[in-house]
This record gives structure tokens, C-alpha cells and sequence, in this order.
């Protein structure tokens, strides 16, 4: 047996060559035996299972990370020195992150499972002459594929017998309206969307029936490619995690740093080696913030719960603060931008012009333009009967919901005949039908016969140029008046329709849509935008990110729905097509500029979709990605942040994505990128808080070893600081109140880490104001209240905690110090709570005090200790406020 191969560029190969390459009789199809011959050496028609991580991978992946592997050395160290207490306390807290980022982790979830969903469809072929139902897994390459309404298209295939077949591939190429398939071989360049001589994968028949032949199964349909290349598109770390392990990075050097120039210098001096190493281990400790993590994940939990009141749920925590940062969406224009359902947009009468917004919901008109006059217009009442008459759809309200059955365009007309005041149900009782002429791909019309009033109505609705010629009472100055209309209502991106009727006393003929019809008018059809898309739009726009659309949709509708939404203004009129778009590998400098510029892409491919994502992010911009459809899953996964459609989008898209919209509505992301910003913000403020306070750590133990007053901070003192003391009011920082100002404001650069000059000078001389303090506590302490070592080191450790708590009144961004954001979130004052409640804790419980090494202390200590803790803030207060002035 000759091995059967998956053809090349199929849509242009005619059928008599189809038949000679893959070896099968039009008439019998493939006998069984070929068939399974076939299957056992191309294998089922299924798409290739991706292996789930385990829980173990997950699991250890959460021991990966700088500030992980620094830990795991201190407490390493800790063991070595017999310091067990604090290698078990540094353990618990590499325990207590990974836990937690393993719990986050275990609920995600696979698109390529969600792919593997579509394939449990039965599936018709023609074997051995007759046709039989089989598992769309057994249809093989060659196959005689039988396809009807309600179908579930089981393989890619070539058509070559058709009987007003409509199939919806919105979710493969983006195409608002079911599709008219022929058997006409397409140019060669052709778009999926424009191949209408083929089937593909997965796609639902919606009208009609017809037979192709199978040219491609499994992972070689389109399905199967767009899931390899959601196998195959890779997601870079987040913004947020990036920067995390950047600033790590930044510790490692100081902590290396410190601790090195610690022991060199205390080996010059010739003291103790031990000493010296539990002070470096110290060291070791104090410049890393344990808890950095875990607030960061609880801070990015907080908005997950907040953006989940507002109708988004968010699959991948640092999605949050990712959204946050994107300074470019790229969003898919059916169901996205626009409704994904067919409306009556316009009418064309030859007397009249009307742009129409119909609500059948709300049985509601509105005639945007012109005079309401319209209503009274005698062909206008002709439209709405012929456009119920000639209709085989079926529309009507169950229990307070739409029930829709038919074509899509024949739904919306009787939508709109409701929307008008009409009942379609009366009006087709008064016109009982008596025969029908169906539309066809040679005609381009149909035609339904009526009686009515003891004589006959004949109803007609068609393409323009076929409807026109019927109507011979018009000359051919009118014909093509009424034609130039049409052709410029599908330059503007709509459907068209004409319609037409006759009236007569004597039953017409067979034939008797090819009378002498009267001309009505012309209605144009579009998938409507959603009214939320132009305010969202603009508040984009406030805040300084570029949304493009990229559609598989025709470039006519594209630009009407961008210009509609506002998506472009006046003098951005640009649409680029797939044709125009070269390879990433291939684009010179101008050709970047050209595709930088433009807002509005149709026919474009899902490869090409992740081309051009690829392109902005090698800009340096953080892309967010919208979609609904099996066609955007793979764009969704390459982008930094993808957003899928919750109520109209497919299982893939909602599988593959970042974040689902709960309600589809485009506005949710304008919430979801306020409040990503907002995380940011409140990152960057525990970020800085926790620097400063472990910074202090470490200028306390540094300035001590360096004056060689003692060591006024024990290792398991500063462990306990720095994973309970600090951690609280950080938290506290984290889950701030939102900040509507922030989305006046531009992205932040993409490249700007989380903190910047300005905060690293603000961390120095906040740990210099609480090192001052506290170290001349320690000072007055050993020295003016004769205290001992193990007194004046009881008294630092109290002193830097009381110091570091209230040091989070220094993070305000108000000129007010007593009302403000951090005054009037009441977790601040939760945390400071909880901390002075634990703090006493130590001092008061036997275990506790053992541990930590906690000696009695006298009223003395505890005034000392209070002003040690408040003289920082004094001290910021006062150096800010001189700052203020000088401005």
C-alpha cells in the first residue's frame, strides 16, 4: 500500500486531483479495510495529548528561586553552627511560601485539554457505498465526510457537494456571520476565512448539507495546528516576578558584600572566628526579608478576591499586578468588541436612510438618523412583512429568554419586525405559505409564495444585484443607483440584503421568483459593538494603553466596528490584512514602523497573531491579549496577561487565559488594570518598607561590630523581626485601598525595576533614621543606665521593633501625616495591634523569652525604648516637611 500523505495548501487542489492523491471513489468512498489501513498508520483523528505536571513538579518547584537558595544556605549554616533553633525557624518559612505558592498552583488548569473536548462528536462517512456513524477519531485521511445543520464538523476536508451549506467559524477565524460555502477553488494566497471551499475542525454546521473529502486529521487540521501552537508558545516570566528576582539579586550582593567586609575587618582585628561567623550569619539574615513572599502573595490574593466581586476571576496570581503594568491590549473584535450576534444596523429605502438600533428584548426601535416619518412609509411596512415572510427562522421569548432557531440573518430580521411594533406570528398567519424557491449559490436569492386576500403575495430576499434585475419596472439608471448603495454599505463592513415583493391575483408558476418584482429597499446587517467598549475605550486611552484590534473578520467590518467604538480617530482609517504581513524574521525597520502604527488587523492567522505580540514585546511592552475563540488560544497564552471571554468565549480560550470575564464586558478590564495598578503600588510600598526595616537590621549589626560595642541583635532575634514584626504591617501595606488617581496616569516603563533611585535613597535614610535611634538607646542603655550585654541587647531588639512598626506611617503619599491612606486603612492598625500584642507575648511568656533570650527590664528601659521608636518618625516628619518647603 502507497503511503497516503496530508496534502499541501488543499483549498487550491481540485477535487478530481484530491481523489487521484489520496486514492478514494467518489461514489463508494474508502472501503473498510483502506480505511483501517489508514488508521493504523496515520493514527485517530485526535489532537495529541500534552502530560499534566504532577503534583510533585509543582510542588518542588516552589524550592526554586534566589532568595529560596540564600535561605536554605543561612539555615544550613545555622545546623553547622549548632544553632538549631533558628535553622528550624528559617526551614519553617521556606515550608510556609512553598505551601502556599503550591495550593495557588494545583488549580491550574490545561487548554490542551480543553481541546481534547472538542473531539468526542460522532461523525457520518461514506464507506463501502453506504454511509455509516462513526467516532470522529476513527475518520481518516480520504475520507467521504456527510455533513448537516447541527453537525459538528469532524475534520478538515474539501467540498464538492453543497446545498445552501452555512457553517459558524467564528471561534477559528474570528467571522461574525455563518460562512456560504462552494466548491469554487479560491485564489492562492486565500486566509482561512476565505477558503470557502473547505471544512475545518470543529467548526458547527448551522445550515445546509454537503460531502467533503478529508484532507486533514488529528494535529494537521487547523484545530490541531492552532493546539500546537498553544503547546509550543512559551510565557516568559511576569513583570512582577522578574523584578522580584532582580531586587533578590541585589540583596545577594549586599548580604555577600556586608558580611565579607564584617569578617575581613574583624580578622584584622584578630577577633574571634566564631563570633565573627555568627555575626556574617546575622549579617546573612537581616539583609534578606523572609516574609517578601509571602505578602506578595497574599497582596496579589487580596485583588484576585476584589477583581472577582467585579465579575474577573484571575487564574494566575501575578496576572494581577501583570494587567496592571500592560501598556498595549490586543483584543479580538466578535464577541469582544462587539456582541457576536447579527443585528439589523441600517436601512437603504428608495426614499430613505436610516441607521436602526433594534432591542426585540425591549420590543424597541430607534431610527438614529432621518425623519421617524419612516415609520409610516408604505415600503417600509413591504420590508418588515417580506423580511418576516421569507424567513425559516424561528424567534421567541421562553421564561424571560430569547430562544433562537435558524440562520442568524433570518433571526434578526424578525427581531426587528418585533422591535417595530410587529407580531411575525400574525403576519405569517395572514400569509399562509404556499411555496418556497431556497436559496442557492446559483440563484443568490430566495423566494417564498403566499396567499393572501383571495390572491398571492410573492416575498423575495437576495443579493442586490440578483434581487435588481428581477425588478424590471426600474431603468437601468435606478438599478444602478440601488446598486452603487449596496456595494458601499459592504465597503462600510455590512451584510447587505435586498428585498423585494409582487402582488397577484393568479397563482404564479413554478418559477415564481422571476416575475416583475417591486423594489423595497436594502438592509444592512452587523454584528452590533457592545455599548460598554467606547467608554472602556476611552479610559484606556486616559490611561495611556494602546488597544489594537486583530480580527480574522473582513477589513471592511473591522474598520466599521473600530471607527464605531472609537477604538481609532479621525485620520487612522488604516487596515492591514494577513497578506500584509511579513514573517517576524523577515520585517525590516520600516515595515515595524508601518505595523506599530496601525490600530485595526483583519485576516489575520493565529501564527500571525503571536507574531505580532512577539513584536511589541521585543519593544519592550507588556501585552495584554482579548479573545474569545479557538483561534485566539494561542495568542492568549503568548501575551503577558491573556483575557478570555467568559459567557460567549470557547472552553480554550477560558482554559488557556490568564483571566476570564465573568461578563464579557471589555469594561471589567479597564477595573482589572485599575486594580492591577493599585497592586503595584501597594508592592512597591511593603517592598520599601520591608528594605528599609531590614536595612536598619543591618546597620544596626554592622555600625555595632565596626565600634566594637558588642553585638546588640542575636540571629534568632532578627529572624523573629523580620518574619513577624514586619511582615504584619507589610500585609497591611499590601492590601491597600485603591487609588483612582493612578489610572490618570501613564504605564509605568516596563523597564523601571520595583524600586527605583528615588525609593533606594528613601530606604537609606529611613534605616539610617532608625539605626540612629536605636543604636543610641543601646548606647545610652550600656553605657549611662549601666545596663549588661544581655540587658542592652533586649533593649535593641524591643527598640527596632517598636521603631520599625511605626515606621509605616512614614509611607503616606498625603501631606496630611493624620489622614491619609495609611491612617485610614484599618488593617495598618490591625497589624500594629497584633504586633505590640505579640511583642508583649515574648516578654511575658517563659518559652518565648527563652528562645529570643528576653532579661527583665525596668520602666526606665520601656520609656528608652518608646522614644527610641518614635524619634525616627519624628525625624522623617521633619526632614520631609523642610523638603516640602524648600520646593
Amino acid at each position: 500500500m502507497s503511503t497516503i500523505t496530508t496534502p499541501e495548501h488543499p483549498h487550491q487542489i481540485p477535487i478530481d486531483q484530491l481523489l487521484q492523491d489520496l486514492n478514494v471513489d467518489l461514489k463508494t468512498g474508502l472501503t473498510a479495510e483502506e480505511a483501517k489501513n489508514r488508521y493504523d498508520e496515520l493514527g485517530p483523528n485526535a489532537l495529541q495529548e500534552v502530560k499534566r505536571e504532577s503534583a510533585v513538579t509543582i510542588l518542588l518547584r516552589q524550592f526554586t528561586g534566589v532568595i529560596v537558595y540564600i535561605l536554605a544556605a543561612a539555615a544550613g549554616i545555622s545546623f553547622f553552627l549548632g544553632e538549631t533553633v533558628e535553622g528550624f525557624a528559617i526551614i519553617a518559612v521556606l515550608l510556609v511560601n512553598a505551601v502556599t505558592g503550591f495550593l495557588l498552583e494545583w488549580n491550574a488548569r490545561q487548554s490542551m485539554d480543553a481541546l481534547r473536548k472538542m473531539d468526542t462528536t460522532p461523525a457520518r462517512v461514506l464507506r463501502d457505498g453506504r454511509i455509516r456513524e462513526i467516532s470522529s477519531e476513527e475518520v481518516t485521511l480520504g475520507d467521504i465526510l456527510v455533513v448537516e445543520a447541527g453537525d459538528l464538523v469532524a475534520a478538515d476536508g474539501n467540498l464538492f457537494e453543497i446545498s445552501q451549506l452555512q457553517i459558524d467559524e467564528s471561534a477559528l477565524t474570528g467571522e461574525s456571520l455563518p460562512v456560504d460555502k462552494n466548491t469554487e477553488i479560491p485564489p492562492d494566497e486565500s486566509p482561512l476565512g476565505d477558503q470557502h471551499n473547505r471544512l475545518f475542525k470543529g467548526t458547527p454546521v448551522t445550515a445546509g448539507n454537503g460531502r467533503a473529502i478529508v484532507t486533514g486529521i488529528g494535529q494537521q487540521t487547523e484545530l490541531g495546528k492552532i493546539a500546537t501552537m498553544v503547546k509550543d508558545a512559551k510565557r516568559s516570566a511576569t513583570p512582577l516576578e522578574a523584578k522580584l528576582d532582580s531586587l533578590a539579586k541585589v540583596l545577594i550582593w549586599v548580604t555577600v558584600g556586608l558580611a565579607a567586609l564584617f569578617l575581613i575587618v574583624g580578622l584584622i582585628r584578630k577577633e574571634e572566628p566564631l563570633r565573627l561567623i555568627e555575626t556574617a550569619l546575622a549579617l546573612a539574615i537581616a539583609a534578606i526579608p523572609e516574609g517578601m513572599s509571602v505578602v506578595a502573595t497574599i497582596a496579589l490574593a487580596y485583588g484576585m478576591l476584589r477583581l472577582a466581586e467585579k465579575k474577573v476571576i484571575v487564574k494566575r496570581l501575578s496576572a494581577v499586578e501583570t494587567l496592571g503594568g500592560t501598556n498595549v491590549i490586543f483584543t479580538d473584535k466578535t464577541g469582544t468588541l462587539t456582541q457576536n450576534r447579527i443585528e439589523v444596523n441600517t436601512l437603504e429605502l428608495p426614499d430613505f436612510h436610516a441607521e436602526i438600533r433594534a432591542d426585540a428584548e425591549a420590543k424597541k426601535l430607534e431610527v438614529v438618523e432621518g425623519d421617524q416619518a419612516v415609520t409610516e412609509s408604505d415600503a417600509y411596512q413591504q420590508l418588515i412583512r417580506v423580511g418576516v415572510l421569507c424567513n425559516n427562522a424561528d424567534y421567541d421569548i421562553v421564561k424571560g429568554k430569547p430562544k433562537e432557531v435558524g440562520d442568524p440573518v433570518e433571526v434578526s430580521l424578525l427581531k426587528f419586525a418585533i422591535a417595530a411594533g410587529h407580531n411575525p406570528d400574525r403576519i405569517i398567519q395572514n400569509f399562509p405559505r404556499k411555496a418556497e424557491q431556497a436559496f442557492s449559490s446559483d440563484t443568490r436569492i430566495m423566494g417564498t409564495l403566499h396567499a393572501h386576500d383571495g390572491g398571492y403575495f410573492v416575498a423575495v430576499k437576495g443579493a442586490a444585484e440578483e434581487v435588481l434585475e428581477r425588478c424590471r419596472s426600474l431603468n437601468e439608471q435606478d438599478r444602478k443607483a440601488y446598486y452603487d448603495i449596496s456595494e458601499k454599505m459592504a465597503v462600510d463592513g455590512l451584510r447587505t440584503l435586498a428585498f423585494a415583493f409582487r402582488e397577484t391575483s393568479e397563482k404564479p408558476g413554478d418559477d415564481f421568483t422571476d416575475g416583475d418584482l417591486t423594489y423595497v429597499g436594502l438592509i444592512g446587517f452587523l454584528d452590533p459593538p457592545r455599548t460598554e467598549v467606547t467608554p472602556a475605550l476611552k479610559a484606556c486611552r486616559a490611561a495611556g494603553i494602546k488597544v489594537i484590534m486583530v480580527t480574522g473578520d473582513h477589513p471592511a467590518t473591522a474598520l466599521t466596528i473600530a471607527s464605531k467604538v472609537n477604538l481609532i480617530e479621525p485620520g487612522e482609517e488604516i487596515v492591514l490584512t494577513g497578506k500584509d504581513l511579513k514573517p517576524l524574521d523577515q520585517l525590516t525597520e520600516a515595515d515595524k514602523k508601518k505595523l506599530l502604527e496601525c490600530r485595526v488587523f483583519a485576516r489575520v492567522s493565529p501564527a500571525q497573531k503571536l507574531d505580532m505580540i512577539d513584536l511589541y514585546q521585543q519593544q519592550g511592552d507588556i501585552v495584554g491579549m482579548t479573545g474569545d475563540g479557538v483561534n485566539d488560544a494561542p495568542a492568549l497564552k503568548k501575551s503577558d496577561i491573556g483575557i478570555a471571554m467568559g459567557l460567549r468565549g470557547t472552553q480554550v480560550a477560558a482554559e488557556t487565559a490568564d483571566m476570564v470575564l465573568k461578563d464579557d464586558s471589555f469594561a471589567s478590564i479597564v477595573a482589572a488594570i485599575a486594580q492591577g495598578r493599585v497592586i503595584f503600588e501597594n508592592i512597591r510600598k511593603f517592598v520599601l518598607f520591608l528594605l528599609s526595616c531590614n536595612l536598619s537590621e543591618i546597620f544596626v549589626v554592622t555600625f555595632a561590630g565596626f565600634l566594637n560595642v558588642g553585638n546588640p541583635l542575636l540571629p534568632l532575634q532578627i529572624l523573629f523581626i523580620n518574619i513577624v514584626t514586619d511582615v504584619f504591617p507589610a500585609l497591611a501595606l499590601g492590601v491597600g485601598r485603591e487609588n483612582s488617581s493612578l489610572m490618570h496616569q501613564p504605564p509605568r516603563d516596563p523597564k523601571t525595576p520595583i524600586m527605583d533611585t528615588r525609593d533606594w535613597r528613601m530606604v537609606v535614610f529611613y534605616a539610617l533614621a532608625m539605626t540612629v535611634s536605636v543604636l543610641g538607646a543601646y548606647w545610652i542603655g550600656t553605657t549611662q543606665l549601666g545596663l549588661t550585654a544581655k540587658e542592652g541587647n533586649n533593649l535593641t531588639f524591643y527598640a527596632l521593633s517598636f521603631a520599625q512598626l511605626l515606621h509605616v506611617f512614614n509611607l503616606r503619599s498625603g501631606h496630611s501625616f493624620f489622614v491619609n491612606e495609611i491612617t485610614r486603612n484599618r488593617y495598618i492598625w490591625y497589624a500594629l495591634l497584633l504586633c505590640l500584642v505579640i511583642l508583649v507575648l515574648t516578654y511575658y511568656v517563659p518559652f518565648l523569652n527563652q528562645v529570643l533570650s528576653i532579661q527583665p527590664m525596668t520602666s526606665t528601659e520601656l520609656w528608652l525604648i518608646a522614644a527610641a521608636g518614635l524619634a525616627p518618625v519624628v525625624l522623617v516628619q521633619l526632614v520631609k516637611g523642610i523638603m516640602r518647603l524648600a520646593k
